[in-house]
């Protein structure tokens, strides 16, 4: 893409992001514009938009624009990777769960902290021996390779939308809330903006937003975390007092509630967690853009690293906002609901700490976390239409780079209009059972396929397929039967399925359908790898 196009994208976006700040100027919303937030986030988007007219000189080819030419170091794809994991939704959710529920809050921020290495575990090594491209490059090595890539590309594009529908509503309520832009031109400007980063930069753009953005968001983390401990005079023992004091359930709020009373969902959620994250596809394609598999290793020891450090703030920050700011008419309302939302107590608690800047900076890096989260999805579901679907199924192997190159981009523009329209339609919405649903989703379709394939040499395609499909159905229908939707969204009295994700389920049902077809099928399983060990070596 040329410099030219590139600037005269630019002309269309930031005349959009000075309307939009005079619109939050003009109409504050919610809690007001912030001047120091507004500022703040122009000067983010300046600069990663000036990182995509960068990495745009630099992407030429496929590779270049699928997985930055593999020229990631570990070093920095591991940042990379940390910033796909801790996103606005753990620095402002899993605080918001600690403020409003103690130790259960805290059960999520353990249940993802420990994906990353299961990941590495499980699957990265040997993703990044037999992969390209896409997850569908290492199924089709063992499996035939237009049926799987088909599947594999439907599945991923589930997961993608739903996940892009959940970080869309967010990127909305949030600037809505805190800059007072009007809600439908921040699902414009966050479309606008994730179209820029992939069909110009690509994966070396999407890369370097990510990397910025996990730095900023660690940043953020350590300096309130100080903070906090500052304030207690570097006693935990005395943050843990204060809000067991101010806190409605007291002593209550350190023991597990919610959980301890639904074993079978504590296992579910649990296994949502902890192993969701090695099926989704923009978090498996980082391990692509590194050189070699030691490369790989590496990076998984920087993302831990970071990953496991900014979890263990969320320790200090979720216990730290309900001591400093529980019970403060300033933050919270007449019933003690905090003001904006659950989602608000880091918010509030950087404006208790260090005034307009440092809330105007944390809600600045919020918003450049979504812009860098659904830039990483937009290019996994763009590169399973273009790469699985356009060049390797319907043009078995003979499209040009430039023409598949092509095609990913308008893929993701057509993604881009449709997760904008998509955010929207749900602005209304409960749409935290999507994340969850997507978590299902990976666990119970692409998780099963890549395992059995790695470490099963008798899976075949029809196994395959089969139990993705029946995992990925289970997935979506036990969850729409669930809590999530039809009590909260429709309106019933109870669920019909009880467990909420149902992971427990589906997961275990799609690796059964796997093993139940592959052995009854007559057809002889692919040639290529003969065993596990045979695909890690």
């Amino acid at each position: 893409m040329t410099a030219g196009k590139f600037a005269k994208t630019l002309s269309v976006v930031i005349p959009a992001l000075m309307a939009g700040t005079s619109a939050m100027a003009a109409e504050p919303a919610g809690g007001g514009a912030n001047p120091t937030a507004i500022g703040m986030f122009i000067a983010i988007v300046l600069v990663t938009l000036g990182i995509t007219a960068w990495a745009a000189k630099r992407t030429r080819s496929a590779s270049d624009f699928y997985t930055a030419g593999g020229h990631i170091s570990g070093f920095q794809n591991g940042i990379a990777l940390a910033g796909d994991f801790i996103s606005a939704g753990a620095l402002l959710g899993l605080a918001g769960l600690v403020y409003a529920s103690g130790f259960d809050g805290l059960i999520f921020a353990v249940g993802y902290s420990t994906g990353l290495p299961l990941v590495v575990f499980l699957v990265a090594e040997r993703l990044r021996k037999l992969g390209r491209f896409t997850i569908a490059d290492v199924l089709a090595t063992r499996l035939d390779e237009r049926p799987i890539r088909m599947f594999t590309a439907f599945a991923t594009l589930v997961i993608v939308v739903f996940y892009l529908i959940a970080q869309m509503v967010g990127a909305g309520q949030l600037i809505r809330l805190l800059f007072g832009l009007d809600y439908v031109y921040a699902q414009i400007i966050v479309g606008a903006l994730m179209i820029c980063y992939v069909v110009f930069g690509g994966m070396m753009a999407t890369t370097w937003v990510q990397i910025i953005k996990a730095v900023m968001l660690i940043g953020a983390g350590i300096v309130m975390a100080l903070a906090v401990l500052v304030h207690f005079g570097f006693s935990y023992d005395a943050i843990i007092s204060r809000a067991i004091a101010v806190h409605p359930r007291h002593e209550a709020i350190m023991l597990p509630q919610v959980f301890s009373g639904s074993p079978l969902q504590t296992i579910s959620l649990g296994l949502t967690l902890m192993l969701g994250t090695a099926g989704l596809p923009h978090v498996l394609m980082r391990f692509f853009t590194v050189p070699d598999t030691r490369a790989a290793r590496v990076s998984v020891f920087w993302g831990t690293l970071g990953v496991s450090g900014f979890f263990a703030l969320i320790f200090i920050l979720g216990f730290g906002a309900l001591a400093i700011i529980g019970g403060d008419p300033t933050y919270v309302d007449a019933k003690g609901a905090l003001r904006g939302g659950g989602n608000m107590a880091t918010i509030h608690l950087a404006h208790a700490l260090g005034g307009s800047p440092l809330m105007g900076f944390v809600s600045a890096v919020s918003f450049a976390t979504i812009l860098a989260v659904v830039s990483g999805l937009t290019l996994a579901g763009a590169s399973s239409v273009s790469h699985d679907l356009y060049a390797r199924t319907f043009r078995r192997g003979r499209a040009s780079e430039a023409s598949e190159i092509r095609v990913s981009r308008l893929a993701t523009i057509g993604l881009g209009v449709l997760s904008v329209l998509l955010g929207i339609v749900f602005q209304t919405q409960n749409v935290a059972y999507m994340i969850s649903l997507a978590y299902a989703i990976a666990c119970s379709s692409t998780l099963p396929l890549l395992l059995l394939t790695l470490y099963w040499g008798g899976l075949t395609t029809r196994g395959a397929i089969t139990g993705g499909m029946v995992g990925l159905i289970a997935a979506v229908t036990l969850t729409i039967l669930g809590p999530p939707v039809w009590v909260k969204v429709l309106g019933n009295a109870a669920p019909i399925f009880p467990i909420d994700p149902p992971t427990i389920v589906s997961m275990p049902l799609a690796f059964f359908t796997a093993w139940l077809v592959s052995v009854l099928d007559r057809s002889r399983a692919p040639a290529g790898l003969a065993s596990g060990v045979g695909a890690a070596e």
